[in-house]
């Protein structure tokens, strides 16, 4: 009787050694360093502040928000936001004309188009970015010695604020664009051509059956889409660090530069200023984990992604 209450309580416990490592491995590369940012996010910790570096409590939060730092964190919040709503809107409308396109029976070769399409977003996305870093490059990028050859002013793509926006913009719907294509595909595959064929006897036009038949049907599929690619796009740091390292540099502002996200705002404050502000950065970086965990939670509760399912 007893080994068998020995093997049952080994069985129990196989499940969680096996999880363990896991676990492991997710409190030392999340949770601890998790923490360590919410402490430091009440402390002076820098580099001028490095053997006294005290508790402070909202200061840093205070200085971000309402203090000294409140024009430049406002200027990167506003391009942050703005930067996200038109990535993804904009990566979202093309993404869709190009599945509504890829899905129609009528066009030939369909998969041979689908898997050109996709290429952007199966290279590594470091290649793809440094690439357009060559190519728009103001002095001897490829684009504006072609348009110099039609007698034309070089274009400062990345030199000038409004135009390095605009560049890193198309730059991010560049990578953006093919994952929305695939998902739209995949939600527009699973309408019923029946509903299209009802609508045609009712003599619908195209734009009346996308209106009524596949917009409707593709919001419940799409919106948490949108919602989990805002979030991701909000905390996007490789687009604009490979592509502009943030600037052109506003001369205004001791740290941020025109095309700064939130993430790379962060970064510089702990590694990009003189005074190595650690305790500014964390500050930063827990007003933006919030932002993006909020998203994230209002994502999971349009999906239900964490309920359970009943066997």
């Amino acid at each position: 009787m007893a080994f068998f209450k020995t093997q049952i309580r080994k069985s129990r416990l196989t499940p969680y050694l096996y999880i363990l490592p896991g676990m492991l491995a997710m409190f030392m590369a999340v949770i601890l360093p998790g923490l360590f940012t919410i402490y430091y996010s009440f402390t002076n910790y820098s580099l001028t502040h490095l053997s006294n570096w005290r508790f402070i409590g909202l200061g840093n939060f205070a200085r971000i928000l309402v203090g000294s730092a409140k024009g430049e964190f406002l200027g990167v919040f506003t391009w942050t936001f703005l930067w996200s709503v038109l990535s993804i809107l904009l990566s979202f409308a093309i993404g869709l004309f190009l599945a509504m396109l890829l899905n129609n029976r009528n066009i030939r070769e369909r998969n041979v188009y689908r898997m050109l399409l996709i290429l952007p977003w199966a290279l590594p996305s470091t290649i793809t970015i440094l690439t357009w870093r060559g190519l728009f490059n103001s002095s001897f990028g490829p684009i504006n010695r072609m348009i110099g050859s039609f007698g034309l002013n070089p274009v400062p793509w990345l030199i000038d604020p409004n135009w390095a926006r605009a560049t890193c913009l198309l730059v991010n719907i560049w990578l953006a664009f093919p994952f929305m294509m695939i998902a739209c595909l995949g939600a527009l595959q699973g309408i019923p051509e029946e509903l299209y064929d009802a609508g045609k006897v009712d003599g619908a036009s195209s734009w009346q059956a996308f209106r009524h038949i596949t917009f409707p049907l593709l919001r419940s599929a799409t919106l948490p889409l949108l919602i989990s690619g805002f979030a991701m796009q909000f905390g996007n740091f490789g687009t604009i660090f490979l592509l502009t390292e943030g600037g052109p540099f506003i001369k205004t502002s001791t740290l941020a530069g025109s095309t700064d996200l939130l993430a790379t705002y962060m970064y510089k404050m702990a590694f990009g200023s003189a005074s190595f502000d650690y305790g500014m950065a964390a500050a930063n970086g827990l007003l933006l984990f919030f932002i993006v965990g909020g998203l994230t939670l209002l994502n999971s509760k349009l999906t239900g992604a964490f309920k359970e399912v009943d066997a």
